[in-house]
């Protein structure tokens, strides 16, 4: 008895448990099948998970609607959807970003904080969810920028992985001219890739665009010029080439990988294809630099959320469940190299020896920033991206306080008409 006792008790614990959880999601019905619709899978993990779903769920199958691999593209073929009222989409992977305004329109619902494991996930990362203190949606990746840096060209120059601008700016320079080869790029193209840039380039300054709810300007005009002059610079001398000017993710992960760039800003997705590539073992990385240490990366990753025009609500959210639990988890850094949002897998030793960044990215995540829960971020993202491209873009007549006070003066107008 004494060594059933608590099999006993941890069944009844379990019981109680699922009963909580069951209690807590059963104003969602309809069951059948389902869709999740989320940005292109350009690591082809996707499917086999959503198959090991499959399988257990006969009656409940999801099939994958996969959009554009481009944020802004996802975003508008998503709103279309939305506006219309269309039943076609069911579970959203919806880029962190975009829970504010996805909630404020009415186009998902929210969720019950107690039927997720919350408590276990890294705290930036439930907060990207969360808007007007209710769930809107349950983290599923997170994401923040690392530098991907040549270890074997700094080796041999002596130098040690830059920590500030003013090192950055200098190895940058040297290897140029030394070996004919990119200093830096990051995601320089006038979408929402640059918006990122330059939100990191503001914070690592030690300055910020907008208040954490999204409803004020914030922007120190001084230390925004300082953050957008780390750009600028870097285009004026040359050791940030004006190809990138056409980049997203996709270019200078293959910039770097082709081994034309010796310092690349990007997500934690480029590791693994940079390890079987022509700089294979000849490349490390570590966090973003700032202007006097390390600096901070602004707060990436997918959440996934119930649309409110979904027929299949009970099954769409228990999917949500499954596909958000520890083991899916653990699948999505092993076969897809995304960063999970449960803690204890960045401590994995494990998974460590097989991604020796995860330490680098559990502390670029806990000091990354999530960008503003605004209702019109979109409009907001767009009006720092055309400027900051401008001020990108030769000949360089604008000076740079007067693109940064235009820019907070667009941006006060815009979050005055919420």
């Amino acid at each position: 008895m004494r060594r059933l006792l608590p099999v006993v008790l941890a069944v009844l614990v379990t019981a109680g448990c699922s009963t909580a959880v069951a209690q807590k999601t059963e104003r969602f019905g309809g069951s059948g099948p389902f869709t999740l619709v989320t940005g292109r899978d350009t690591t082809g993990y996707l499917q086999p998970l959503l198959d090991r779903w499959n399988e257990t769920h006969p009656g409940e199958r999801v099939t994958l609607l996969e959009l554009p691999e481009a944020a802004d593209e996802q975003r508008a073929q998503m709103v279309a959807n939305l506006q219309a009222k269309s039943d076609r989409y069911d579970v959203l992977g919806l880029d962190v970003v975009w829970t504010a305004e996805f909630a404020d329109a009415g186009w998902i619902l929210p969720l019950e904080r107690g039927a997720f494991p919350l408590d276990r996930f890294l705290p930036p990362v439930v907060d990207t969810a969360v808007y007007q203190d209710k769930l809107w949606a349950v983290p599923y990746t997170s994401n923040a920028g690392l530098l991907y840096y040549r270890k074997d060209l700094l080796a041999k120059q002596g130098f040690k992985p830059p920590r500030t601008w003013a090192e950055l700016r200098e190895q940058a320079r040297t290897l140029h001219d030394k070996y004919d080869i990119g200093g830096y790029a990051g995601q320089f193209l006038a979408y929402e890739g640059l918006t990122v840039n330059f939100a990191e380039a503001v914070q690592s300054a030690g300055g910020q665009i907008l208040s954490r709810d999204g409803t004020q300007v914030t922007m120190d005009v001084a230390r925004a010029k300082t953050g957008l002059d780390f750009l600028t610079g870097g285009f004026r001398e040359g050791w940030i080439p004006q190809e990138s000017l056409s980049f997203k993710e996709e270019e200078s992960r293959l910039a770097f990988q082709e081994g034309r760039l010796a310092f690349s800003r990007n997500w934690p997705h480029a590791y693994g294809p940079a390890t079987t590539s022509a700089v294979g073992d000849k490349f490390g990385v570590t966090r973003l630099p700032g202007l006097n240490g390390p600096g901070s990366s602004s707060l990436g990753g997918v959440n996934l959320a119930l649309s409110a025009y979904s027929k299949r609500q009970k099954s769409a959210v228990e999917f949500i469940r499954y596909f958000t639990g520890l083991e899916n988890q653990r699948r999505v850094l092993a076969d897809g190299s995304f960063p999970p949002v449960w803690a204890e897998l960045y401590d994995d030793p494990g998974l460590i020896k097989r991604f020796p960044y995860l330490p680098v990215l559990k502390q670029s995540i806990l000091s990354a920033r999530p960008r503003p829960a605004s209702a019109n971020y979109n409009q907001v993202s767009l009006v720092i991206a055309s400027a900051v491209s401008n001020a990108l873009t030769p000949p360089f007549t604008e000076a740079g306080d007067d693109v940064v006070a235009s820019m907070k003066g667009q941006l006060n107008e815009i979050i005055r008409a919420q």
